[in-house]
């Protein structure tokens, strides 16, 4: 059931956590015994909405209607089991067709900026990447990473909703999620690093994910940092604070996406610009969020 993925598939790292999470469903679909299909969704929005992940058809029999018999299986049982949904979510890495958009709304868009490295390079690159930040004069300003219960108060700040957040909705590594009370717990299981520029009225708020094993190569680590807001200065101050958090618990061979506003992607890659080895893994590609009726 793997997909490529350019080699960064996630299934291995999350499925077995996905059978055990509340409030999730994990479809298989089988044909003569054998596994052709998998989807998965997750009851958010305190139940109001159903986030559909993983959804994938074996190789050979991609393209025969089995994906949309699926979805119309899952879509069915949550209607009998969950009559209190009313929402479908979704990410998409593609540009969504004419056809698509006819079912669905574009919720949010972010553009997604990819890098690769041997990790004993990326301290050389994070000391390349510091000397471009201009130095401030108040020595108490700069990044902060925040607890849990920072995080959580912030992220349902009006100012973070209004300003910052793109279709004011909280994207953890293309997991959709409304600003309310109810998801903080989806959020707070995540292990989220979480990281602003300033602590009050931030310009730029991130979320790190953990990293996890990926099969591009043996010791192949993927990384995903969620950035909210529209200040190059602060978004690039704060990338660079996830990477400098990360880099203890990091070995073996990176890939890090970095998800930002699509207007801060190219001066985002003008940053990262380097001569420290480190790679630029795809150029530029976007994650939307679709959101339909049930």
């Amino acid at each position: 059931m793997a997909f490529d993925y350019n080699g960064l598939d996630y299934m291995a790292a999350f499925f077995h956590r996905w059978l055990q999470e509340s409030r999730r469903v994990v479809f298989i679909a089988r044909i003569n015994g054998r596994v052709v299909a998998l989807e998965s969704a997750l009851l958010v929005d305190g139940g109001q909405t159903l986030v559909l992940q993983g959804r994938r058809v074996v190789s050979d029999l991609r393209g025969s209607g089995i994906a949309g018999a699926l979805q119309r299986h899952v879509t069915n049982y949550v209607r009998r089991h969950y009559p209190e949904v009313s929402a479908v979510r979704l990410s998409r890495g593609d540009n969504p067709s004419a056809q698509t958009l006819a079912k669905y709304r574009l919720i949010a868009k972010e553009a997604i900026l990819s890098l690769c490295c041997e990790v004993v390079d990326l301290g050389s690159f994070i000391t390349e990447l510091q000397s471009k930040l201009l130095l401030r004069a108040d020595s108490s300003c700069g990044p902060v990473m925040l607890s849990w219960r920072q995080a959580e108060t912030l992220v349902l700040s009006e100012h973070v909703v209004s300003n910052l957040l793109p279709g004011k909705t909280v994207i953890n590594d293309w997991e959709p999620l409304k600003p309310v009370e109810a998801n903080l717990e989806v959020l707070q299981r995540r292990g989220l690093t979480w990281i602003v520029d300033r602590e009050f009225k931030p310009a730029a708020l991130s979320l790190g994910t953990p990293p996890y094993a990926v099969p591009y190569r043996h010791n192949a680590m993927r990384l995903n940092i969620n950035i909210f807001g529209r200040s190059l200065a602060s978004v690039c101050a704060v990338f660079l604070a996830q990477l400098e958090a990360f880099l203890p618990s990091l070995k073996g061979y990176l890939v890090c996406h970095t998800y930002v506003d699509p207007g801060l992607w190219a001066g985002l890659r003008q940053f990262c610009q380097n001569d420290a080895n480190v790679s630029f893994f795809k150029d530029y590609w976007e994650e939307v969020i679709l959101e339909t009726d049930l």
